[in-house]
């Protein structure tokens, strides 16, 4: 088994286009280093300094990882990432 991990569609250029990939990991932070050893620059639109970037929300099993341990939140097999980029802006 292995860790689900879905991607929007703003970052599918790194994963050949695929929705979801699979990594393995104890922890967000093992998970990204699987991901990118397979799929390279990945990590770098994630996380920046060791912490999820300010606009990227990654969500456990439907749970904010902001409200876990953020990056040190700890994964297993069978778990569902979802990384979803923030999103802003409008009109008036």
């Amino acid at each position: 088994m292995a860790i689900e991990v879905r991607i929007p569609t703003i970052l599918r250029t790194y994963t050949d286009g695929a929705k979801a990939v699979e990594g393995s990991g104890d922890t967000l932070d093992s998970l990204f280093n699987d991901l990118e050893a397979r799929h390279a620059g990945l990590r770098d639109r994630l996380v920046d300094g060791g912490e999820l970037r300010r606009f990227v929300n990654v969500y456990l099993n439907d749970e904010d990882v902001r409200f876990l341990e953020g990056i040190n939140t700890t994964v297993k097999d069978a778990d569902v990432v979802t990384i979803l980029p923030a999103v802003a802006g409008g009109s008036r």
